[in-house]
């Protein structure tokens, strides 16, 4: 196999819960993640010559070796002294430094695709074990669909899918350090926590009115005061027939679950026509997870 095209699925999380900090700095987190059909394509070519390069159709982006997917690839290849060297292309759809995973995602489809490319026999357990030592929302790229993440989000638990529904995106020209939110997050006392098991009930009901009841981001209470933007995109989510609109991960990407396609085009509109946002996509969920071999179920 000379060269392997994939797509590297974007990530909302329907609720996330901080529950305390590590002496390592990580953090131990309860999130409920779900893959939608937006995504980056990721081409991996086989060269004769040694070294890994990446390109990208994103002048801003890192193609050394601070970019995620090199390091994959620089991993799986100093592991099993890979002959030759590998080729990374990223055409990059998913809104960058936006809290939809967009960097692991592409981490996760070199893992996946190195893998096949190369014979290398990797489970999808030994797979994510090799990728949460890249970033703790790999593994959960790796796997795909409904998922509750716990641990630092390395533990995984495979839940009921996703009813379908319209999922209408918009990021606003701003950029959120995650380092930033999280220690932002240290310095205050969390007083509401979303509820988790109430989405996790929604779920196994497959009632998309009731998932949206639940969803709740506790790192929205840092991140909206320093970007009320956020907030004003929720509103014209809402206002325009939204079940409900959160922020996804550590932000600035709001999402809204829409019933139909003809609400959530209206909210795109407004959303473009105040100014709130310019990456302003309407997509829908995405069910399917990999299995050991690779395919899709």
């Amino acid at each position: 196999m000379k060269q392997i095209e994939l797509k590297a699925l974007a990530k909302i999380n329907l609720g996330l819960d901080v529950l305390g900090k590590r002496e390592n700095g990580y953090h131990d987190v309860r999130m409920i993640m779900q893959s939608i059909y937006l995504y980056d394509d990721v081409t991996i070519q086989r060269k004769d010559t040694q070294g890994i390069e990446v390109e990208t159709n994103l002048h801003f982006l890192p193609t050394d070796k601070n970019n995620i997917a090199y390091k994959a690839a620089k991993l799986l290849m100093e592991e099993f002294h890979l002959p030759g060297g590998v080729r990374i292309l990223l055409n990059k759809r998913i809104p960058v430094a936006a809290g939809m995973a967009g960097g692991s995602s592409n981490a996760a489809a070199v893992l996946f695709g190195m893998n096949k490319m190369f014979r290398l026999g990797l489970s999808q357990e030994e797979l994510m074990e090799r990728g949460v030592q890249l970033g703790a929302d790999v593994p959960y790229c790796i796997m795909r669909g409904t998922v509750l993440a716990e641990g630092i989000g390395e533990e995984l638990t495979v839940l009921p899918s996703m009813p379908p529904c319209v999922v209408l995106i918009a990021k606003p020209p701003i950029s959120v350090s995650t380092r930033v939110v999280y220690e932002a997050l240290d310095s205050k006392e969390i007083v509401t926590h979303p509820d988790i098991d109430g989405l996790i009930d929604g779920l196994e009901k497959g009632s998309l009115q009731e998932i949206a009841k639940y969803m709740g981001n506790v790192l929205e209470d840092v991140t909206i005061p320093l970007h009320p933007v956020i907030e004003n995109i929720k509103r014209e989510m809402k206002q325009a027939g939204a079940l409900n609109a959160m922020m996804s991960g550590s932000g600035p990407t709001v999402f809204g679950l829409f019933e139909n396609r003809k609400a959530a085009r209206k909210a795109q509109e407004r959303i473009r026509r105040k100014g709130l946002a310019k990456q302003v996509y309407i997509t829908n969920v995405h069910n399917a997870r990999r299995t050991e071999d690779g395919t899709k179920i």
